[in-house]
Order: structure tokens, then C-alpha cells, then sequence
């Protein structure tokens, strides 16, 4: 028999049960990064549905937009992933005319990305979705939370990976607190 969560009963709460405050999990914060990445990834997925894409199709998209001559050796380090599991979502970005290979100027053997002017579209129109729900949620906040908001981002990247992302994303690493 599967089970019914009733909307009328509040969910039962598993207890934290450890030693220290230091050692009990962040559940407030993890909890609201699911939600919050859950609500900040809905309308890109309704939108990337239409072409049988998802979240993967996504962030490639958005990489190769970012960064145009983007080598797949690149993209691959950015995205932590095998080119393997590139190697499917590419091929279908390819296919259906959202991204192009090209062969390197200098080395023929190098592909460097480019998106076509549909996959530029696509991509606009999905960080449009993204930007409306970000622009509102730091719209309400103060210029210093706002920062902090940013700040807290970075501080979750892995401390070897900061300068890459610094570069990739243009944002100024932040200043470290005295």
C-alpha cells in the first residue's frame, strides 16, 4: 500500500540527535536549497520540455551561450561530468540546430561550441525565466544581504574551484571577512 501524506497532517520531523550544535545538519538551510533550486528550475524545465530536453540540455546551453568557442574539454571541467554523459546531450543540442561544432583554427582536432542563433534564443529565453525569479528575490533585499546572498553562493564552491568559477562567471571572488 503506498503511502498518503495528508495536506490537514503536518509531516512528522526526524529529530536532529547530535552531541553539538557544530555537529547537527543545517536541515533549515538544506531544506530551503532543495526548495529553492526546485522553484528556480521549474520554468526553464516547462520550457526545455517542448524540445524533449532537460536540466543537462540546460546547463550546456547555457555554457556554450556564456562562452562562445567553448572546447569540450572545457565544458566537460566545468560540468564535472564524463563525456560520456556529454556526449548524448551534445549530440541532441547538435542535431536539432542548437549548437554547433567547430573545428579550432589552429588545431583541427580541437571542437570549440558555439550556439546557433536558435540556441541563443533558447538560452536568453531561459536565463530570462531565471533572471525574473533571481531579480525579485534580491530585489527585496537590502544591497548588503544582496551581497551576501552572492557571497554565500561562492562560499559553498569547493575552496580549489573558486578562482575557475570567478573567471568562468566574471564575478569579483569576495573579499575574505577580517
Amino acid at each position: 500500500m503506498a503511502d498518503v501524506i495528508s495536506a490537514e497532517a503536518p509531516v512528522g520531523r526526524k529529530p536532529a540527535n547530535a552531541a553539538s550544535p557544530a555537529d547537527r545538519p543545517a536541515f533549515d538551510v538544506i531544506e530551503l536549497f532543495f526548495f529553492a533550486y526546485r522553484d528556480f528550475v521549474r520554468d526553464p524545465d516547462e520550457a526545455l520540455a517542448v524540445y524533449d530536453f532537460g536540466r543537462a540540455h540546460h546547463r550546456v546551453l547555457h555554457f556554450v551561450d556564456r562562452n562562445p568557442g567553448l572546447r569540450v574539454t572545457e565544458l566537460l571541467d566545468i560540468l564535472k561530468i564524463t563525456k560520456q554523459s556529454l556526449g548524448r546531450v551534445l549530440r541532441e543540442l547538435i542535431e536539432k540546430g542548437f549548437i554547433e561544432s567547430r573545428e579550432g583554427a589552429s588545431d583541427r582536432r580541437q571542437r570549440l561550441l558555439h550556439v546557433t542563433e536558435r540556441g541563443d534564443r533558447l538560452a536568453r529565453e531561459l536565463a530570462r525565466l531565471q533572471t525574473r525569479r533571481v531579480s525579485h528575490a534580491l530585489g527585496r533585499l537590502e544591497p548588503a544581504e544582496a551581497e551576501a546572498v552572492r557571497r554565500f553562493f561562492f562560499e559553498i564552491i569547493d575552496p580549489d574551484e573558486r578562482a575557475k568559477v570567478a573567471a568562468i562567471t566574471g564575478a569579483a571572488a569576495p573579499a575574505p571577512r577580517s
